[in-house]
């Protein structure tokens, strides 16, 4: 394996460590938030054929979907681009589709896909051949790669995104809102609680809205639904669970993910981090015991895979575990973090249980983001920062080391992988 070059992975996790960890700090402090701003309103000012709510993703390793809405159901679901401002290339025709939900009637929600891209460029295009033209820089081939709020090149995020909640408009709103940013860098996104937007026998079709507006990279990654998928970044193994989907060892995502683990190669991703909603640990009040079902379920594949990080949501506050495998700290465990505190309407989940277990190793009511960056194949840096309305502070950080580079990790999963001789010897 080719030597790495410094890395800096950022990844901000929006509602969305053992032996290896260093604890900047073991326990929270009282921390008072100041009043909240007025809520933004994105007025739909477009004309009816201009693009509005664009948004990209990655679809493998080369080709980006551009994503966008408009209220003509004539326009066509094209994308011209190119590497200088105004001077096209290339055009590629996608598809279209839209959906209705009661009395709400979508846009025509266009998709395309586009590529073979190079990588570490800034691409600018045109949706529909009309309206304002936009840019987004691809990722890059090899390292350094970034996360973030701002100068990143891949967003993650792990369900909650507009809060709808069945209105609809609202889907549009957050759309218009999120656009100077998405469309400007990929956003990968799963499934969260208020995505459902189902109702017994009137409407028994849950996902609509969110299948029909964020279409993520499933097929290419070898799943069958929306709701869960995985991707590769620039060492970087990068995999969405669907606390919503099925999860049991019959269930088409059970499958998806004994294969996908299966697939993986700790040479060339030698980090392994995994997304999904509901929480497995969780000694905050709210929402207990909701990911509970998941965790019997697939912890162990997560376990024996080796998996660095898990990141949940749904939970409105921010939670660090030790690393931990079936309630107990384990040296060769992921570090689950619950980042559910990037903002809602719902305000914060406040009450924790006492005593802390002990494989809670910091948690606090309090709105903020988290960033993990990357330093090489072998150690990164988790921090958390508490937001306020104006600054953005450290509450919270600490430096692991990736499974895949600690002997004892690999050579006990190694011991488990062996076939057993039915003609052993003592």
């Amino acid at each position: 394996m080719e030597n790495f070059q410094f890395m800096l992975l950022v990844l901000l996790v929006i509602f969305i460590f053992c032996d290896q960890i260093i604890v900047h700090s073991q326990v929270s402090f009282e921390y008072v938030r100041p009043p909240p701003r007025s809520i933004i309103a994105t007025p739909d000012d477009h004309p009816e054929s201009h693009p509005q709510q664009v948004h990209v993703s990655l679809v493998g390793r080369d080709h980006m979907r551009v994503s966008w809405v408009t209220d003509d159901k004539d326009v066509s679901p094209k994308v011209e681009y190119g590497k200088i401002p105004g001077k096209y290339e290339v055009s590629v025709t996608g598809e279209h589709t839209s959906y209705r939900y009661f009395f709400y009637k979508s846009g025509k929600i266009h998709h395309v896909k586009i590529g073979p891209l190079e990588s570490d460029v800034t691409y600018y295009y045109r949706c529909g051949g009309v309206g304002k033209e936009f840019s987004f820089r691809t990722p890059p081939l090899s390292f350094p790669i970034e996360f973030a709020v701002a100068d990143y090149d891949v967003l993650l995020l792990p369900g909650d995104l507009s809060y709808a909640d069945t209105q609809q408009p609202l889907w549009d709103t957050f759309g218009r809102f999120v656009e100077p940013y998405a469309s400007r860098r990929p956003w990968m996104v799963t499934q969260g609680n208020h995505e459902v937007e189902a109702f017994p026998v009137i409407h028994t079709h849950p996902f609509v809205a969110y299948n029909s507006r964020w279409l993520m990279p499933f097929e290419e990654s070898g799943s069958n639904s929306n709701l869960y998928y995985s991707f590769d970044v620039t060492g970087v193994h990068v995999i969405m669970l669907g606390s919503y989907a099925d999860f049991d060892a019959g269930s088409a995502q059970y499958k998806w993910l004994v294969a996908d683990l299966a697939r993986v190669n700790r040479e060339k991703t030698p980090w392994l981090v995994v997304l999904l909603h509901a929480p497995w640990y969780n000694t905050n009040t709210a929402h207990q015991g909701e990911g509970e079902s998941m965790r019997k379920a697939m912890e162990h594949l997560l376990y024996n895979a080796r998996v660095d990080l898990v990141f949940a949501g749904h939970v409105h506050s921010y939670e660090r575990f030790t690393r931990v495998f079936d309630n107990e700290p384990n040296s060769c465990g992921p570090v689950h973090v619950t980042i559910g505190d990037g903002g809602n309407r719902e305000g914060l989940a406040m009450m924790f249980k006492k005593p802390t277990p002990p494989i809670s190793l910091f948690h606090e009511a309090s709105f903020g983001h988290g960033r993990l960056r990357v330093l090489n194949q072998t150690h990164a840096h988790w921090s958390w920062h508490r937001n306020d309305d104006y600054d953005s502070t450290v509450g919270d950080e600490i430096w692991l080391e990736s499974l895949s580079s600690i002997q004892q990790c690999k050579e006990t999963l190694q011991d488990r992988e062996q076939p057993k001789s039915s003609n052993f010897e003592l």
